[in-house]
Order: C-alpha cells, then structure tokens, then sequence
C-alpha cells in the first residue's frame, strides 16, 4: 500500500493550490479527482478580483482582459454605472487554469490521480486508510492527513466529523462567443427576485468571452428556466444573435460562511468545502486561494511537530469574526422577495450619499482575511 504525507481529495483551484505547496515544502502529496480531465465539468465563473492579482502569481496567457466597469440594474432595468481607475476583475480561461496548475503539482513531486471518487476511510494506528474507487476498480493508501477539497457538498468533511454547509444557492451560466463588444468591457449585474431570487443575474463581457448566467435558492427557481428567461431578455444590453455556445456550467455555492469546524488531528477543509465563499457576493476564488495557502502552513507546522495545537488557528470561528456584516446582509438579501423592495433599495444606492456603498460592494478590497501562521499556537517547551 502507498503511503502518503498527505492525501488532497479535489482538483479545483482549492485542492491544486494547497496541493502544490505541500508539494515544494517536500512532503509526499497525492492529489485525487473524480474528472479525468480538469477542463470538463467547470462549476465557477472564474472571476478573479484585484487583490487576488495583486497577491498571487496567476499565468498571463489564462486570464480574460481586465474590467473596470460595472453596471448594475434594478428589476425595472434601471441602470447604475460604477467605473473604477483600477483593473479590478479579470475572467479566468479556468479549463487551461487548472491544466497550468496541474503541471505546477506535478512539478513539485505531486502524485496526480484522476478518474477516482473519495469512498472513505478508517483509522490505522495514527494514519488513515483512504479508500478511492475507480470505474472498475478501489485503491487504498495510507495518509498521515487528509485535505477535503471536494466542494459545497464535502463527503470528506462528513466524515472527518467537521462542519458541513447548509445554506447554498445554485448558479447555472452559457460560455458564449462571437458577442459584439459594445463600449469597454463590463460586468453587467441584475437584480432580479423573479429571475435570480437571493442572488443576481450576470453577463460579463471582457471582449473575448461572455459569461451569462442566474443564480439562486434552488427552492424558488428553476435556474435553467429562468436562464432562458434572462437571455430573452437582454436584447438592448447585449447583441446574442450570433453568439457561439462554447459550454454550460452549474453547481452549488455555499453562502454560509466558514464553517466554524473545518480542522482536526484527521484532515482538514479548503476552499467550497470550507464554506470559504463571501456570504455577500458569493465570490470564491479570492477566499479558496488565502485559505489553501494559509492550510499548508498549519498542515506543515503540525505535521513536523506532531502538536495539534498548531491546529487552532485554522477555525473558522476566527475567520467568521470577519463576516458578520455580510451575513447579515445575506439574511437580508434572503428575505427579500418582493421585486418593488429592490426597486427601492437600488433607488436608494443611486444615491450619492449611498452610491459609495455600492461601489465598496463591487471594488473594495475588503476579502478573505491574510492569514499568519505565528498566531498559531506553538509547541511547548
């Protein structure tokens, strides 16, 4: 039976981040997935925000044109415009993302295993037996840890006896090309309780893609309808009539907050599986990268010291502290379901005395917190 240092269980941004730098620090890692191919099956917009390009070393050729404009409209179409002199978004070319990040793991001393699903584990001694099953065949090997990053709906974090998210919209999008850019790029972001009730609806456009979709609660809308719905409806914002389908998305967002358990002496959470996700915007991507990192730290300090104190500075409960504003605005966002309360609120942010509220919203930098491993306990003596 192989034997690892640590077993990642999910190869999105998440699991490939965490992975690789346990990788370069030495450790054994093998790195698991469901998907043969990582470019298949996408679940994100690839939304990547000023500070996380400003913090991490992504590759050039896998990143969209910048976007400094954003126009968001009320459920009567009203329009609100917001510039910033910054780059603030840039849409990530995800499928060749991961495929770059893949080869970084591998480059690193990753052992890199497709095609398998997390089936399980038990206790040995003080490792775990993992058992990963393929179309026609289970493989087991031993780990001293295991990471969970397989997303909002974590078999790995129910069975390492950690918090698991219960509050989540879903989103559902088109890939489209051949979409006549007009103006600068732009995010373009609706407000909609009949089309996207407790989220939005979304068309960015970076001038070579165009990324449009609908999220929600699953309970009040039937997302692929409502998608339909909303492209009907954008014929005086965007020009569709040859748009070329490149692919459809969809998954599940969490949009409870870091769960307040996501670390013991058995394994760890990252990024979905960590609730690490604004519970305002539902970005992720910013959160999944300062977490992962911050995971290889702790999980380095507490596998060369043995001391499952160093452990306690991974708690959610930590991070929550950071959040409670945008959980409350996610509870009242949730309870707002009638269009003509919208209306109001986006009346009111039109605003000048409030318009900068919206302007924080969209271009503040206010993110996943930076996290330090010297505030994590350190071994006695």
């Amino acid at each position: 039976m192989e034997k690892y240092d640590v077993v990642v269980m999910g190869a999105g941004l998440a699991g490939l981040q965490c992975a690789r730098l346990l990788g370069e620090r030495g450790f054994s890692v093998l790195l698991a997935d469901r998907k043969y191919d990582l470019d298949q099956s996408i679940h994100t917009t690839g939304i990547f925000v000023r500070r996380t390009l400003e913090d991490f070393v992504l590759p050039e050729d896998c990143l969209g044109p910048p976007v400094r404009h954003v126009t968001l409209y009320s459920p009567a179409r009203r329009a609100m415009t917001l510039t910033s002199p910054h780059d603030e978004f840039r849409v990530g070319r995800m499928g060749p993302l991961y495929q770059r990040f893949l080869g970084k793991c591998v480059n690193a001393g990753v052992d890199w295993l497709p095609g398998v699903r997390y089936a399980g584990f038990s206790a040995l001694k003080d490792d775990l037996i993992v058992r990963l099953d393929g179309s026609s065949y289970s493989r087991w090997v031993q780990t001293r840890y295991l990471v969970g990053a397989d997303g909002a709906n974590s078999r790995v974090g129910r069975d390492l006896g950690l918090d698991v998210n219960r509050e989540w919209i879903v989103g559902v999008e088109e890939v489209l090309a051949g979409v006549p850019l007009d103006g600068p790029p732009r995010f373009h972001c609706f407000l909609d309780p009949r089309l996207a009730p407790g989220y939005l609806a979304w068309v960015v456009h970076d001038g070579e893609e165009v990324h449009l979709g609908v999220g929600g609660y699953p309970s009040r809308f039937d997302p692929v309808k409502a998608l339909k719905e909303f492209r009907a409806s954008l014929t005086e914002v965007v020009d569709l009539r040859n748009a070329k389908l490149l692919e459809r998305r969809g998954g599940r967002i969490p949009v409870g907050g870091v769960l307040r358990r996501i670390a013991n002496a058995d394994g760890l959470l990252v990024g979905d599986a960590a609730g690490a996700v604004s519970p305002l915007t539902a970005g992720g991507l910013d959160p999944c990268m300062r977490l992962s990192t911050f995971a290889a730290a702790v999980i380095e300090n507490y596998l060369e010291t043995g001391d499952v104190r160093t452990l306690a500075a991974y708690s959610g409960e930590l991070f929550r502290t950071r959040f409670v504003s945008r959980l409350w605005m996610r509870r009242a966002i949730t309870a707002v379901q009638v269009p003509a309360l919208v209306e109001l609120g986006c009346a009111v942010f039109r605003l000048p005395v409030f318009d900068s509220f919206a302007w924080h919203v969209f271009f503040g930098r206010g993110s996943f917190p930076d996290m330090n491993l010297k505030f994590a306990p350190q071994p006695a003596g």
